[in-house]
């Protein structure tokens, strides 16, 4: 049952590296049994279809990005404030390739199909409630919360299509300034 279950996941995880190189249209049967140097057999001894192999791609995608945030958000005793700029200092400082162009495949996968569309709704309503009470905690109402969770989303997920080419040193002070706007507080303007 164990190798089983490694089996099925080397299939997800092939099929999500082939989301990244060229959107949902190279997740194909025959295109992932090639990139793991398989027969397509193997894939029906897996999943019943294609459509089965996409719901696992979503669902690995969302619990590994819901995890990845709430591990990030629960750091112990640091601040509210600390721990948002963990998660900027996370996604800016590590910029994985592959990892963006998976979270754009999917959300450019999620235009054209419900069940891809829902988990994309269901992993940023996580993500953003996870914020949105940490803003919450730094004493922001629960509009202003919201709106903040927002530009820090928007914030964490453009800088790494924004700032690529800027020496790494130019990009770091501009990054450590926008982390600052975005979790200094000043509550009493709320």
């Amino acid at each position: 049952m164990h190798g089983e279950v490694d089996a099925t996941a080397r299939w997800i995880e092939a099929g999500l590296a082939e989301l990244a190189a060229g959107g949902i249209e190279r997740v194909r049967v025959e295109v992932v049994a090639e990139r793991l140097g398989v027969t397509k057999g193997g894939f029906y001894r897996r999943f019943k279809d294609r459509r089965a192999l996409l719901d696992g791609i979503l669902e690995t995608w969302s619990r590994g990005r819901t995890a990845a945030i709430d591990q990030q958000l629960a750091l112990g005793d640091a601040t509210p404030g600390q721990r948002l700029k963990a998660v900027i200092k996370l996604y800016s400082e590590r910029v994985n390739a592959q990892g963006m162009a998976i979270e754009l495949a999917i959300r450019q996968w999620a235009r054209t199909d419900q069940a891809a569309a829902a988990a994309v709704a269901r992993v940023d309503a996580h993500r953003l409630r996870n914020v949105e009470s940490l803003y919450g905690r730094m004493g922001l109402s629960a509009e202003d919360a919201r709106a903040r969770a927002v530009l820090f989303y928007s914030f964490i997920f453009g800088q790494s299509l924004l700032f690529l080419d800027q020496a790494p040193a130019k990009r770091a002070s501009l990054i450590a300034a926008c982390s600052n706007a975005l979790t200094e507080i000043d509550a009493s303007s709320s």
